[in-house]
């Protein structure tokens, strides 16, 4: 399960969606996010599924990837379908076992629900996908600029942002690989009560813990060599240009905007 969590990755490659802007990215996510969350019924989900679709196809990322990123919440998919299948009590009843209920728009609701949580997984997922660290970085730092003039320091918080995001892999890994490790010397981790997971869980935590305080003071020694200073006076190598492409990629999602607004209206 530990090697199905995919958030965090960088996938290499040299499609549309690659070249595109960060900016521009992160921007287009946060709306596809306002999509999700502003469609009112199936049509507005479906327009948004067709953009994930389109996505996912001109970036080339394997589907085998979108699936594995969805692997990991498969427990809270099926528990959000679960209480609405059971708790939402209007529309026509279709079956009834002493308390619980099953009804048509419960069904509806359910499934609603699910596909608005699926969408919304591989939609971030196909930022992570796409965007190196290095690249998301100045680009967050680039949209929250205008913060600097009240003195917020947006270059630090928009690093550590990053960091965090790239060690998620590498502390699952390194989970993984320590789990296997106590396994191998007889530890019992997956039997027993709720009580002894939880104890079976102390040996993994804490060299956990020491590892990644290891790596913290071995990244911040190798910053200090390198005499990192923050933002102040910090040139950039790569700079950040929009292109045609970008413009074409945001008008295509203002379209689906749209799409959901209309079917809003259109599908009440």
């Amino acid at each position: 399960m530990l090697k199905d969590i995919t958030l965090g990755q960088y996938l290499p490659g040299d499609s549309p969606v690659h070249k595109l802007d960060p900016r521009v990215k992160l921007v287009l996510t946060a709306v596809l996010i306002v999509m999700l969350f502003a469609a009112k019924n199936m049509c507005g989900i479906a327009v948004c599924a067709v953009f994930c679709v389109i996505g996912f196809a001109v970036s080339k990322v394997p589907v085998t990837l979108m699936i594995k990123s969805l692997k990991p919440i498969v427990a809270l998919v099926v528990f959000t379908a679960v209480l609405n299948l059971f708790f939402v009590h209007s529309g026509e009843e279709l079956w009834r076992w002493k308390m619980l209920s099953v009804t048509d728009e419960g069904i509806r609701t359910a499934f609603f629900m699910v596909s608005r949580i699926v969408l919304l997984i591989i939609g971030s997922s196909l930022l992570t996908y796409t965007t190196s660290p290095i690249d998301l970085t100045d680009a967050i730092e680039r949209l929250m600029s205008p913060l600097k003039r009240i003195k917020v320091p947006v270059h630090e918080f928009a690093m550590m942002m990053t960091i965090a995001l790239r060690f998620i892999p590498t502390l699952i890994e390194e989970t993984d690989k320590i789990m296997n490790a106590q396994k191998a010397r007889g530890s019992e981790l997956d039997t027993g009560g709720f009580t002894d997971k939880v104890k079976g869980m102390i040996p993994i935590l804490i060299p956990l813990f020491v590892s990644s305080f290891r790596r913290a003071e071995e990244l911040a020694t190798a910053m200090e060599c390198r005499c990192y200073h923050g933002g102040e006076g910090r040139t950039r190598m790569k700079q950040l240009h929009t292109a045609p492409r970008d413009y074409a990629a945001c008008v295509l999602t203002l379209l689906f905007l749209a799409g959901v607004i209309a079917a809003n209206i259109l599908f009440k």
